[in-house]
């Protein structure tokens, strides 16, 4: 059974379509709604060159389990979200110039998020369906898109530049990156989550920190009195993009005085197993060495002798959260999960070269081999995002949250969900919402 698109989705579409045209001064022509593009491999057909490989990501749109069919095509069916895929690919083949396709892949990337963001807290339509809270869908219908937009051979010259503008340009707007202004007159809370990662080692895997930051866009909670407007961002499992400032974009204008200064600032990613970790002291280098990005790049750094990623602003070793900790920590979550605030660090003491755990947090004059979110960019995005607060606005309420590991029943091997998997994921989500709130009281 093939899910049809919703209502909602059909609408977003066709305001993309409809921006489109009026800026580029052309009409363009509805696609028919249930033709998606080849996802790799092949020759050209309509504008597309399929032979133009992807990036490691991309490449893992058509694998299955033990060689069976496509995971991520499933999901994506099984999540609506195919039609955009198709959707935006025929669009490409009719834009008539660059003007036009700039405004295309802006409105299509903002109207993939409002579909993710949507669909995450309104009930799914279809017997088939996978469960609102699936963040799944939205990873896959990225890659696929933004695979579609390196294999576009347009009717008019496009350069490596312009190409690699228009992909920066969708990553953006598909993240919420672009859209996370807040309605004045209310207080302001920006929660950010990540895609996916180790998908190698299990092609089904999701993360419940995006899948918390997709149920929260635009959500509006009022506790102890006051109204807050939620507004998120998912961000990638890349150093590149984080080596390209990716994080000080986004969080860098909530920070600045003004209309869209936020009142608190939460990172957040997937940590450790049945633990929701409040994390307190942020380090400001790389040293995992275990595993790589989702390109399957690597960071460079390793516990004895961790790296600085080279975009990263002057600072200090560490850095400390300034969430209410322990009251967030009091926090009731569903079971089997607990919530602790986490301490305990690796460093390089001040003039030793061996690294030391330290379960206090650091000491003075010592390097930074992993904060309390390890050495990966888990901990990167809460320092970066510390380091913001401590730039801009020292007084904001900032840090990160780790949310547990989000699992598959064990039995499981090949089925893309499960009764267990769904059930860990409400309960995750769930608790996140829950310390928030406490953060907020």
């Amino acid at each position: 059974m093939r899910l049809r698109p919703s209502s909602f989705q059909r609408s977003l579409v066709a305001g993309a379509l409809a921006v489109t045209a009026v800026l580029s001064g052309a009409p363009i022509a509805h696609a028919a709604p249930d033709t998606a593009p080849a996802l790799h491999g092949g020759p050209v057909t309509g504008c597309l060159d399929h032979s133009v490989v992807g990036t490691v990501e991309e490449q893992r749109l058509t694998r299955g389990v033990n060689g069976g069919p496509s995971v991520p095509a499933e999901i994506l069916r099984r999540t609506g979200f195919d039609h955009q895929v198709g959707v935006f690919a025929q669009l490409l083949c009719r834009v008539p110039n660059r003007k036009a396709a700039t405004a295309l892949v802006r409105a299509h990337g903002e109207a993939l998020w409002r579909a993710a963001t949507h669909r995450a807290q309104h009930a799914p339509r279809g017997t088939d369906a996978l469960p609102s809270t699936d963040d799944r869908g939205l990873y896959w219908a990225r890659l696929s898109m933004a695979l579609t937009l390196r294999q576009w051979q347009p009717s008019f010259g496009l350069t490596t530049a312009e190409r690699a503008d228009l992909i920066r340009s969708f990553e953006y707007a598909s993240r919420g990156i672009t859209s996370t202004r807040f309605t004045p007159g209310v207080r302001k809370i920006l929660v950010t989550g990540f895609d996916p990662f180790t998908l190698d080692a299990d092609i089904r895997i999701g993360n419940p920190s995006g899948a918390n930051a997709l149920t929260l866009d635009g959500r509006r909670w009022t506790v102890n009195g006051t109204t807050y407007e939620i507004q998120t961002v998912v961000f990638p499992v890349r150093y590149t993009d984080f080596d390209e400032s990716m994080v000080e974009n986004t969080l860098a204008p909530h920070y600045r005085p003004g209309p869209q200064h936020a009142d608190v600032v939460m990172t957040s990613s997937q940590g450790r197993v049945g633990i929701f970790d409040l994390e307190a002291f942020n380090g400001r280098r790389r040293s995992v060495s275990s595993i790589g990005d989702n390109n399957n790049l690597w960071g460079g750094g390793t516990i004895s002798a961790p790296v600085v990623s080279p975009s990263m602003p002057a600072g200090p070793e560490w850095i400390t959260s300034s969430l209410p900790l322990a009251r967030m920590a009091q926090t009731a979550v569903p079971a089997p999960f607990r919530t602790r605030v986490n301490t305990s660090v690796l460093e390089i003491p001040a003039g030793q070269t061996t690294p030391v755990r330290r379960p206090d947090g650091p000491t003075a004059g010592s390097i930074a081999s992993e904060g309390t979110g390890g050495g990966y960019l888990s901990n990167e995005v809460a320092y970066r995002n510390t380091l913001q607060r401590d730039l801009l606005d020292p007084s904001m309420p900032a840090g990160h949250l780790h949310v547990p590991v989000l699992s598959f029943d064990l039995t499981n091997k090949t089925a893309v969900t499960d009764p267990t998997y769904e059930a860990n994921r409400q309960a995750i989500v769930a608790g996140a919402h829950a310390i928030l709130r406490a953060a907020l009281s």
